[in-house]
């Protein structure tokens, strides 16, 4: 039974959550041959004051991005 867990930044909508756990999904089945049903997806989504790149947090390289 595959098992895939993916981290993320908060921030996506429920819609582009389905739409990741859906082509996941269907990556590992075409990619090693795993029946659909066998297939498990994890999402965990993480604060952006939580996550870091560089020392920033990605709250900051948001608001740093977005010019604020």
């Amino acid at each position: 039974m595959p098992l895939i867990q993916v981290t993320l930044a908060k921030g996506r909508t429920p819609a582009q959550l389905q739409a990741l756990g859906e082509a996941l999904t269907a990556a590992a089945e075409e990619a090693i041959g795993a029946r659909r049903e066998s297939i498990r997806v994890v999402l965990t989504e993480c604060e952006p004051d939580h996550w870091f790149a560089g020392g920033e947090s990605l709250a900051r390289l948001r608001a740093t991005k977005r010019g604020g």
